[in-house]
């Protein structure tokens, strides 16, 4: 019979799977969820999978789902502790993909894996998924925390998050309507959001040795003048979700672009048809500090820059000239950043003006 160097039988907390500590977490794990539940789960956390109930509500009901990763942001949120606002991330980003089809999010699920990641520590991401998801009316149905010595490396771990909403079809946004002369509104952004955190890491020389944790620490936790916060701060705020302001005029909606990986170039063609670009107007919203910090320390080119991050915009936005003035004054935040212009049947694209 296999043995461990004591002489005893070998288990599977040996190798670094604890089954007696994973039940403990789950019950932790349930009391969290009770925080973002809604009247139609009919079961949550404990049974092999998730009951919702979608009723009779609706008339046409189109399901939406979305999934992504929080990425190597995690990298940094583990130097500091700062595990809860990753679960903001996670919920908040998957929020904002489904809604831009017009979606109210229904109910949400976690996936952590990682090696050694302490009980806490995974309490902790689930306390800020369950948070996020109260914040915007979705349950926290469930999720899987995987333990996989061998597969990641010591402090290294993975969060992703998966949600479900729904749209009316007749409500759907999918930027088929959107058409040359419609004006393009942006939402600011609060800084990185999820995206680009490979390059601002190598910019930053961040969190690339793990023999050099302590100094990286120290560094994302003092003071940069020219930032007026720390590092830690502006590189771990958040991801902002964006339901709660557009709910009230997704009616005035044509198309709609979730600023993540690949910036507004990669973006922004998503929502438009072959024939139809993006021109926006340099200058036409605020720009975080973060970002020159970055750009600065990497010497990256500028059009590196907004290939790959948001560079302040979380949101563009599609709106038929007639209805500007109304999205402005139901959504006060919105900024007038560009035009959708014809560009001769081509594929879309993003230009500047």
């Amino acid at each position: 019979m296999p043995s461990n160097e004591g002489g005893r039988p070998l288990t599977y907390a040996d190798v670094g799977v604890d089954l007696e500590a994973r039940r403990k977490i789950v019950k932790r794990y349930g009391a969290v969820a009770k925080r973002a539940s809604r009247p139609e789960v009919l079961a949550g956390i404990g049974p092999f999978a998730g009951l919702f109930a979608l009723g009779s509500k609706y008339r046409d009901p189109v399901i939406v789902a979305s999934t992504d990763s929080v990425g190597t942001k995690v990298k940094l949120a583990a130097l500091v502790g700062r595990y809860a606002a990753l679960g903001h991330d996670v919920v908040n980003q998957s929020v904002n993909d489904a809604l831009t089809c017009g979606a109210e999010p229904l109910l949400f699920l976690d996936y952590i894996a990682s090696a050694d990641l302490t009980a806490d520590a995974k309490v902790a991401l689930v306390e800020g998924v369950a948070d996020a998801c109260a914040a915007v009316g979705c349950a926290l149905l469930g999720g899987e925390t995987a333990d996989m010595p061998g597969l990641y490396a010591p402090a290294d771990f993975d969060l992703v998050g998966f949600v479900v909403g729904v749209v009316e079809r007749d409500a759907v946004i999918d930027g088929t309507a959107v058409a040359a002369g419609d004006l393009l509104f942006g939402l600011p952004s609060n800084g990185l959001h999820t995206n680009g955190y490979a390059l601002a890491r190598a910019a930053l020389g961040l969190a690339l040795e793990t023999g050099a944790r302590a100094a990286d620490r120290e560094r994302l936790e003092r003071d940069e003048p020219a930032l007026g916060e720390t590092l830690a701060d502006a590189l771990l705020r958040p991801h902002r979700a964006y339901c709660t302001e557009l709910k009230v005029a997704l009616h005035l909606i044509k198309g709609m672009a979730h600023i993540t990986a690949g910036g507004l170039e990669e973006n922004v063609p998503r929502m438009l048809a072959a024939g139809l670009g993006a021109r926006f107007r340099r200058g036409a919203w605020p720009l975080p500090p973060i970002f020159p910090f970055i750009q600065a320390a990497g010497g990256i080119d500028e059009a590196e820059m907004y290939r790959v991050f948001n560079m302040g915009l979380g949101l563009a936005i599609a709106v038929a000239p007639a209805d500007g003035a109304a999205f402005q004054a139901l959504v006060p935040e919105a900024l007038e950043v560009g035009t959708v212009v014809d560009i001769k049947g081509a594929d879309p694209t993003v230009a500047w003006a």
